[in-house]
């Protein structure tokens, strides 16, 4: 796990050698967000607003916004539409709720401005209809309860005046206990006959409970409501491309491959003898095998971003230079040195060949051996020899090396150094400069 702070010039890292993965990131995110449009964009929204006249419960004003979308509102109103949709479509698009002042508020979405105003219209005139004929098909039976308890009410207020008009005939002139307490009884009586007669002015205004009015045309909206395709997709691009880098980071600062030649010398317990350049086709690209890795070359994924840029390689004469002083460097050494590559990584492979080459050339004893970085294995150790660990830089984390460590010390090994290659590109071939048109042989008098 790596503890470099994340800095500004690392995220331009990021988008600079891997714009062409983010871009597609972003394309790739765009099309999700535009896809998800169509089951989370609302489209164009515009509501109207239903006023219920007279006295309402609570529980009442909710049923009246139930009974606003309800299948035989939302039918009706279907069927009145141009563009002929369903009742069952409508559902998804009509909601309701309720404000103060016995208002019921229906809010609908559709797919254009226009078809949003209908809709709402529409919805709001077929409640008002539906509503009134439920009070209508009920006005019998209201009418009669009605009437039933205005004459029990004044039934009542009869009763209660005679009473008083007895009571008040019994009462003397003095002031005893007995006429305070009848007059008390006196006061009773007259605030029963005064509840008496409120209620029976409650029940003359319920007569006006079921008149419903609608509160004007609904508005045309002026564009659509958020979230919109655009937005979505805007979005959805901006994610996929912040989910890309970070994911980069993320990546980067979890790797544990060792990069810097201090730690990999302290985990092999040997020093870095050198460092060489290898000469790829491809420069630092990983091959291209098969359709993951041609589709990782397209995006640009075929070379490792966190790495510094990969160097033009200067010329054949001094890579060969390097390459002799490390073979130099051994001189002082065993006399007969392993070369111990792993077996995954290419551009070791490619500088312990050059090696062996070139010590085979100079008569030098050296020979490679290629080992599993899982599970390494070192050949045992001979009379005056040692290995040679020959790798890329940023290719081993630091258990792997301590792990070849210590199957070079179980073979009796002694690890004498290490050489650091670094992937470059071949220098391009020099342009043959222009021949030069030769001067005549005799040239005229006073010509340059």
């Amino acid at each position: 796990m790596t503890e470099d702070t994340v800095r500004l010039a690392l995220i331009g890292q990021v988008v600079r050698r891997r714009w062409r993965l983010l871009t597609a990131l972003a394309v790739l995110g765009a099309a999700v967000g535009a896809a998800a449009s169509f089951l989370l964009s609302p489209g164009y929204q515009t509501s109207s607003s239903v006023l219920l006249q007279g006295p309402r419960q609570a529980d009442e004003l909710l049923t009246q916004a139930e009974v606003a979308t309800s299948s035989v509102v939302l039918d009706r109103a279907a069927a009145q539409l141009a563009w002929h949709p369903t009742g069952a479509d409508l559902k998804k698009q009509v909601k309701t709720s309720v404000a103060n002042g016995n208002v019921v508020t229906i809010t609908v979405s559709a797919d254009t401005a226009e078809h949003a105003q209908q809709l709402a219209d529409q919805v709001a005139q077929q409640f008002v209809k539906y509503s009134g004929q439920l009070a209508s098909n009920s006005a019998d039976a209201s009418v009669q309860l009605a009437q039933e308890q205005r004459e029990t009410l004044r039934n009542q207020v009869k009763l209660t005046t005679e009473k008083i008009s007895d009571i008040a005939k019994g009462v003397g002139g003095d002031l005893t206990v007995e006429s305070v307490q009848v007059r008390t009884q006196l006061e009773g009586l007259r605030t029963s006959l005064e509840q008496a007669i409120n209620d029976l002015n409650q029940a003359d205004l319920a007569t006006g409970i079921g008149n419903t009015v609608v509160m004007g045309s609904a508005e045309r909206p002026d564009g659509a409501a958020a979230p919109t395709l655009t937005q979505l997709a805007v979005g959805g691009a901006v994610l996929f491309f912040l989910a890309g880098v970070f994911g980069h980071l993320f990546s980067a600062r979890a790797d544990r491959r060792l990069r810097g030649e201090p730690q990999i010398a302290s985990a092999l317990g040997a020093p870095i003898l050198a460092g060489v350049d290898v000469t790829t086709p491809q420069g630092d690209q990983l091959p291209a095998t098969g359709f993951a890795g041609k589709v990782r070359r397209l995006l640009g994924g075929d070379r490792p971003w966190v790495l510094p840029p990969v160097a033009t390689s200067a010329d054949e004469v001094n890579r060969d230079i390097r390459y002799r002083r490390v073979l130099a460097r051994l001189s002082t050494g065993p006399a007969d040195v392993l070369l111990l590559v792993g077996d995954d990584d290419e551009t070791g492979r490619l500088a312990a060949q050059q090696l062996a080459r070139l010590a085979d050339r100079l008569s030098v004893p050296l020979r490679v051996f290629e080992f599993s970085p899982a599970r390494p294995t070192v050949p045992d150790a001979g009379p005056d020899s040692g290995v040679l660990v020959v790798l890329g830089a940023g290719t081993r984390t630091a258990w792997e090396l301590v792990r070849l460590a210590e199957a070079c010390a179980d073979a009796g090994q002694e690890i004498v150094g290490a050489v650091l290659t670094h992937p470059v590109r071949p220098a391009e071939p020099a342009k043959k400069p222009e021949p030069v048109a030769e001067a005549p042989e005799k040239a005229l008098a006073g010509s340059a």
